[in-house]
C-alpha cells in the first residue's frame, strides 16, 4: 500500500471504527457511510496518554501515566495576532478567552483526577510556553505585588498543581543568571512560583539531568514505565551516563544570556517497548568564539534513542536537523504550531525523508491549513501529513497497557465537545 493510501485509510477507518458508521442508499447498489460523531473515549487505567492541546496560541501537553499520575508540560499565552500577524493560525475554540483558560478547561475534561494535577513543568522561559507579564487575562495582588493571570498562572485558577520541576529553581542562575526578555517571562514565573509555594503548597524542585527517578508514577507502580531527563540548561545526558556541556566554549567570556530555546528540558518516556520524546523548543546555533556556528540539535542526536513518537522541536521552525531526525527515526511526528510558517517545508522534507530512515510515517501538526497545503502543492511530504490537521485539532497519543500498541487521534478543537475527527493505530516497532 502506498503512503497516501495508508494515511487516507488511517483517517477514514479511524472515523468509522471510533465513531460508528451507518449506511445510506444513494440509489442502485451504492451506499456511503454516514458518520455519527462521538466524543473521546477517555483514559483507562494502564494506558499512557499525551494530549497535545491546540489553542492556536501556545504549546501545552497534558500527560496521563498508566497509574493515573498527571503532568502539565508547558502552558503558554501571548499576543499571537500581534507577533504572527497574517501568519497567525485560527485561535480555537475562539479568541474570547485566553489560552490558559482553554488549556485548563480541556485538562479538566480529560483528567481522571478532576482539577488535581500531580506535576507541572516549564520546558523553557518563553511566553508561548509559560505566559507573560505583558499579555494576560486579568490581575490580582499577592503580598502587595501585582500578579497577572497568564499561561500557567491562569490555568492555576482552575487546576491544583502539587509539584513543579523547573530548570532554574531555586537560584535562577543556571547556566547564567536569568534576565527578563521583553515579555518579562522570568518575572512572571518567579511570582507564580513564589505565590504557589507560599500560599498553595506547591513543592518545587530543580530538574536533575539524567535522572530516571524524578518524574515517576505517584499512584501505583507501573511495570516497564520510565521517564528519563535527557537535556536541560544547555547540557545533555548521554546514554553512557556522561554529560556534555554544549556551551562550555562560551563560558570563559559569557554573554548576558543564552537563547532560552537551547536551555529547553527534554524527556524520554518509555513504556515497555514504546518510547516518546519531547524537548520543548530545543534548538540554537550559537556563534563560537573562534567563529562559525554550532547546531546544538545535532549534538542531541547522540543522547536520544529511537522513539516511536516524537514531538517536533521549536514548532518545526529552523529545527530538526538530519542527524536528529535519523537518530529518533520516529513513526509519528507531532508538531505544536501557532503560525502558518511553522513546520517549514525544509523541516517537513527531513521528517518525511526515506533516505534518512525507511518506512511509512505520519506527520501530525496541530493545524496544517488548506491555504498552507495549496502553497506547498507538489511537495512529497504532503502525503505524510494527517488529513485531519486541516481544521485544527487536539492530538491524543494513546499507548495501550504494556506499550505494544498505540494510536493517534485528532479531536476537533473548534469547540469543547472532544469530538473525534480521525484515528490511526500502530504496532510499536522493535528496537
Amino acid at each position: 500500500m502506498d503512503r497516501r493510501k495508508f494515511i487516507e485509510l488511517s483517517s477514514l477507518c479511524g472515523v468509522a471504527l471510533l465513531l460508528g458508521c451507518k449506511k445510506t442508499s444513494m440509489g442502485g447498489n451504492t451506499t456511503v457511510p454516514v458518520v455519527t460523531k462521538k466524543t473521546w473515549k477517555g483514559w483507562q487505567k494502564g494506558q499512557f496518554q499525551v494530549h497535545f492541546i491546540y489553542t492556536g496560541v501556545a504549546e501545552s501537553l497534558f500527560l496521563i501515566f498508566p497509574d493515573g499520575t498527571t503532568m502539565l508540560l508547558d502552558c503558554g499565552d501571548h499576543n499571537v495576532k500581534s507577533s504572527a500577524g497574517a501568519q497567525a493560525v485560527p485561535i480555537l475554540p475562539g479568541d474570547y478567552l485566553h489560552a490558559g483558560e482553554w488549556i485548563a478547561r480541556y485538562v479538566k475534561k480529560v483528567n481522571p483526577n478532576g482539577n488535581a494535577v500531580d506535576y507541572m513543568m516549564l520546558s523553557h522561559y518563553h511566553c508561548d510556553h509559560a505566559g507573560s507579564e505583558v499579555w494576560y487575562a486579568g490581575t490580582e495582588t499577592h503580598s502587595g505585588e501585582p500578579y497577572v493571570l497568564s499561561g500557567f498562572s491562569q490555568a492555576a485558577q482552575q487546576l491544583d498543581f502539587s509539584r513543579a520541576v523547573d530548570r532554574l529553581w531555586p537560584g535562577y542562575d543556571t547556566p547564567l543568571p536569568m534576565v527578563d526578555d521583553a515579555n518579562k517571562v522570568f518575572s512572571h514565573m518567579k511570582k507564580f512560583y513564589d505565590y504557589m509555594s507560599s500560599e498553595r503548597g506547591l513543592q518545587i524542585e530543580s530538574f536533575r539531568l539524567g535522572a530516571t527517578d524524578q518524574i515517576v508514577p505517584l499512584h501505583g507502580s507501573v511495570d516497564g514505565f520510565r521517564v528519563r531527563n535527557v537535556c536541560g540548561n544547555g547540557y545533555i545526558s548521554l546514554p553512557d551516563g556522561s554529560v556534555q556541556d554544549l556551551y562550555a566554549e562560551f563560558k570563559a567570556n559569557p554573554p548576558e544570556y543564552f537563547n532560552d530555546n537551547g536551555m529547553s528540558l527534554g524527556l524520554e518516556f518509555s513504556y515497555g517497548p514504546f518510547r516518546f520524546f519531547t524537548a520543548g523548543d530545543f534548538c540554537a546555533s550559537p556563534t563560537l568564539p573562534t567563529g562559525g556556528k554550532r547546531n546544538i540539535e545535532e549534538s542531541l542526536a547522540a543522547a536520544v534513542l529511537p522513539c516511536d513518537v516524537s514531538k517536533v522541536n521549536h514548532h518545526g521552525y529552523q529545527s530538526m536537523p538530519a542527524k536528529l531526525v535519523s537518530a529518533l527515526r520516529s513513526r509519528v511526528w507531532v508538531s505544536c504550531v501557532w503560525r502558518q510558517d511553522h513546520d517549514q517545508g525544509e523541516v517537513l522534507s527531513r521528517l518525511s525523508s526515506r533516505s534518512l530512515y525507511s518506512g511509512d510515517r505520519l506527520i501530525c501538526p496541530g493545524i496544517f491549513t488548506p491555504e498552507r497545503r495549496t502553497a506547498d502543492a507538489g511537495s512529497s511530504y504532503l502525503d505524510d501529513i494527517a488529513p485531519a490537521s486541516s481544521t485544527g485539532g487536539h492530538i491524543v497519543l494513546n499507548v495501550e497497557e504494556g506499550g505494544g500498541k498505540y494510536s493517534i487521534t485528532y479531536l476537533d478543537a473548534r469547540d469543547e465537545s472532544l469530538s473525534v475527527l480521525s484515528t490511526a493505530e500502530f504496532e510499536t516497532f522493535a528496537k
